[in-house]
C-alpha cells in the first residue's frame, strides 16, 4: 500500500509567529489572501499637482496600493512525501516549501507512482506533446514499465504527429480518447479548457474508482465552481502546472539532457486525495517532466493567478505595450524598423535576459544618468494605470467572468442556433508586425535587441504592478515570481523574440489568445490616453512609487528563484516550430 502522504495549508499574517488554520477547506478556497505587507503597501500616496497647479495628474497621481483593498493572507502551503525530499525556502520572510528536480531524481519516479500502469495523457494541443514526450523519456530512464499513451479524438489529425514522437497504435501507447481514459489510472487531461468545460461529464464517467486525474490547469474547477459542481469523490485530484508554454517544457528538457536536466518551473496541487498516493504522484510527474523546482498552491489560486498572468504580463498586456509604444516611437519620427527593435526586440531581448539573470533591478542600473530619468518617468506614469486594467482582469476571473467568457468563445467557434461560425482570426497581417518580420530576417545571430529606457520603464512598472495585485490576492511568492516574472522571460518571450509577438498570439493556448485579443486593447488605450499623456504633460514623477521600487522586497525572492532557474538557457531558433498541430491545419 502507498505511504500516506498529507497537504496542508496554513495562513501567513503580518506577524510571522501566529498562523491561522483555516476552519474548512471551502473557507479557504473562499478566505485564504495575504498579509505581506510592502513598504508600497503602507504609503498613503496624495495627488499629484500638475504643472498648472490642477490636479489633473488623476489617476496616475491621486491612486494608492490600497486601491486593491482587501489585503489578505499569504497562502504557505506545506506537504509530506515520503518519496522525494521537501525544502524550505525563504522568500520576503515567508517560508514555501519546494522540492528540486533533476535527472538524478528519476530513478525514484516507480516509488513515486507506485499504484500505476498506465498513464493517459489526453489531448495532443500546448501541452499535450510535451509532457507525454518528458514522462516517457523520464520513465525510459528509469527503467520502468508504466505505459504512457495518448488519447485522441477518431479521426483527429494529429494522429499523425503523436506518430511522429513515437506513440503508435501498434505497441500500445496512441489510441481512443475514451479507451485511454478508462484504461488509466493517471489521467493528464490536456486538451483546450473549452473542451473541458464542455466534455468534463463523459471523461469522470469513463475513469476508474480510485484513479488520479491530473490537470494542468485548474480552469475546470473554476468552471464546475461558477456551475455549483465538484470532481466526483472516488477519484483523486491533482496538478502539475508547469509555468511555461509546452514546447518550452519540452525545449529545455531536451537542452538539458547533458546538465542533470532542465525544464520549467511547475507548481503542484492536490486537490482531492483519495487513498494517500496523490501528493508523491503530483511531484513525481512533475521531477519527470524536468522541472527544475515544484512548488505548492491550490488548484483555485492557479487558475486565478495563471488566467490572470496570460491576460497581463505573459501575453495581453505585452501585445498592448508595444502595439501602443510602436505608434508613439514612430508619430515622434522613429523609423519602423527602430521602433519595432526598441518596443518588442528590447522586451524579449535584452529586458528579458536581464531580468531572468540579474533581476529587474538590473534593467535600471545598467542606464546612464539620462535613460534612469526616462525610465522613471516611463514607470511613474504606466504603474497606475496599467495595475487599474489588471486589478479590473483579476476580479473578472476570480468571479468567474472571465471563464464562462473562455466557454461561450469556445462555443462560437462552431455554427449554432443558425449563426456563422467564429473562430479566432490572425492578428499578423498589421503594419507593425509585417515591420517585425524585415527586422527578424535581417537581425543578425544572437542580436537581444536596443534597450530602450523608455520601454523598460513601462514593462517593468507592469511587472511591479502585476506582483502588487497578486500580493494583495493572497498568492505566495512563488505563485506570484512565476507568474509574472519567470514564466514571461523564461519561456514565453524567447519565443517571442524569435517569431514574434503576434505569433504568440496566434498559435498558443486557446484560453491565452481569446484573453489576449480581449485586454490588450485595453493596456494599449489606457496607456496611449492617460501614461502617454502625463508624460507629454510634464507630470511630477511620484518618487514615492520609484522608492518603493527600489526597496521592494520582491527584488530578494526574486534572486533566490533565480538560483532555481532552469539550467539552461532556452536556446530557440528562428525556424522554431511550436504551431500546436489544429492550428497548423487549419491554416493548410
Amino acid at each position: 500500500m502507498a505511504a500516506a502522504t498529507s497537504f496542508s495549508t496554513t495562513l501567513t499574517t503580518p506577524n510571522p509567529s501566529k498562523t491561522l488554520k483555516p476552519a474548512s477547506p471551502r473557507s479557504l478556497l473562499c478566505n485564504s489572501n495575504l498579509g505581506f505587507s510592502s513598504s508600497l503597501s503602507s504609503k498613503t500616496f496624495k495627488p499629484l499637482k500638475a504643472s498648472n497647479g490642477s490636479n489633473s495628474a488623476g489617476v496616475l497621481g491621486a491612486k494608492m496600493v490600497s486601491s486593491v483593498p482587501s489585503v489578505k493572507p499569504m497562502i504557505s502551503l506545506d506537504f509530506e512525501t515520503s518519496v522525494f525530499k521537501k525544502e524550505k525556502v525563504s522568500l520576503a520572510g515567508h517560508d514555501e516549501y519546494i522540492v528540486r528536480g533533476g535527472r538524478d531524481l528519476f530513478h525514484l519516479l516507480p516509488e513515486a507512482f507506485k499504484g500505476i500502469k498506465q498513464i493517459g495523457v489526453i489531448g495532443w494541443g500546448s501541452q499535450g506533446p510535451a509532457q507525454a514526450q518528458n514522462l516517457r523519456d523520464s520513465l525510459a530512464e528509469a527503467k520502468s514499465d508504466i505505459k504512457v499513451k495518448i488519447g485522441l479524438r477518431k479521426g483527429s489529425r494529429s494522429f499523425a504527429e503523436a506518430r511522429g514522437a513515437g506513440f503508435t497504435e501498434e505497441n500500445g501507447t496512441l489510441g481512443d480518447i475514451w479507451e485511454t481514459v478508462s484504461g488509466s489510472d493517471l489521467v493528464l487531461l490536456l486538451i483546450s479548457d473549452a473542451a473541458q468545460a464542455d466534455n468534463y461529464e463523459k471523461i469522470f464517467s469513463h475513469m476508474k474508482p480510485n484513479s488520479i486525474l491530473g490537470l494542468s490547469h485548474g480552469f475546470l474547477l473554476g468552471h464546475l465552481q461558477s456551475t455549483g459542481l465538484d470532481f466526483p469523490k472516488n477519484i483523486s485530484v491533482i496538478a502539475v502546472c508547469p509555468k511555461g508554454m509546452g514546447p518550452s517544457v519540452r525545449r529545455l528538457y531536451v537542452q538539458g539532457k547533458e546538465v542533470n536536466g532542465a525544464g520549467i518551473n511547475s507548481s503542484f496541487a492536490v486537490h482531492q486525495d483519495v487513498d494517500g498516493r496523490a501528493t508523491d504522484v503530483a511531484l513525481g510527474w512533475s521531477v519527470a517532466l524536468g522541472s527544475p523546482f515544484t512548488f505548492a498552491t491550490t488548484l483555485e489560486q492557479e487558475y486565478k493567478s495563471d488566467i490572470f498572468g496570460e491576460r497581463g504580463i505573459l501575453l495581453g498586456a505585452v501585445h498592448g505595450i508595444v502595439e501602443s509604444l510602436f505608434r508613439r516611437y514612430t508619430e515622434n519620427g522613429m523609423s519602423e524598423d527602430e521602433a519595432y527593435k526598441n518596443t518588442v526586440e528590447c522586451i524579449t531581448g535584452i529586458i528579458s535576459r536581464t531580468i531572468s539573470t540579474k533581476g529587474m533591478l538590473a534593467v535600471y542600473n545598467s542606464l546612464s544618468a539620462e535613460g534612469k530619468k526616462e525610465f522613471e518617468a516611463a514607470y511613474s506614469a504606466s504603474y497606475y494605470p496599467c495595475m487599474d486594467i489588471l486589478y479590473e482582469c483579476y476580479e473578472d476571473v476570480a468571479s468567474g467572468s472571465e471563464i464562462r467568457s473562455v466557454v461561450l468563445a469556445g462555443r462560437r467557434f462552431y455554427d449554432k442556433e443558425g449563426l456563422p461560425a467564429f473562430p479566432m482570426g490572425k492578428i499578423d497581417q498589421t503594419r507593425m508586425w509585417k515591420v517585425g518580420e524585415r527586422v527578424r530576417a535581417a537581425r543578425p545571430a544572437g542580436d537581444l535587441g536596443p534597450l530602450h529606457p523608455f520601454t523598460a520603464g513601462v514593462y517593468v512598472a507592469l511587472m511591479m504592478a502585476q506582483i502588487e495585485i497578486l500580493r494583495k490576492k493572497g498568492h505566495s511568492y512563488s505563485e506570484i515570481i512565476n507568474e509574472s516574472l519567470i514564466e514571461s522571460v523564461d519561456s514565453l518571450n524567447p519565443f517571442m523574440h524569435a517569431r514574434g509577438v503576434s505569433f504568440m498570439v496566434d498559435n498558443c493556448s486557446t484560453t491565452a489568445r481569446l484573453g489576449s485579443r480581449k485586454w490588450a486593447p485595453r493596456f494599449d488605450y489606457i496607456l496611449t490616453q492617460q501614461a502617454l499623456v502625463a508624460v507629454d504633460n510634464s507630470t511630477p514623477i511620484n518618487r514615492d512609487l520609484i522608492s518603493n521600487f527600489f526597496s521592494d522586497a520582491v527584488h530578494g525572492a526574486v534572486e533566490v528563484c533565480a538560483q532555481l532557474r532552469p539550467t539552461v538557457d532556452i536556446s530557440v531558433p528562428a525556424d522554431a516550430d511550436f504551431v500546436r498541430p489544429e492550428l497548423r491545419q487549419s491554416s493548410n
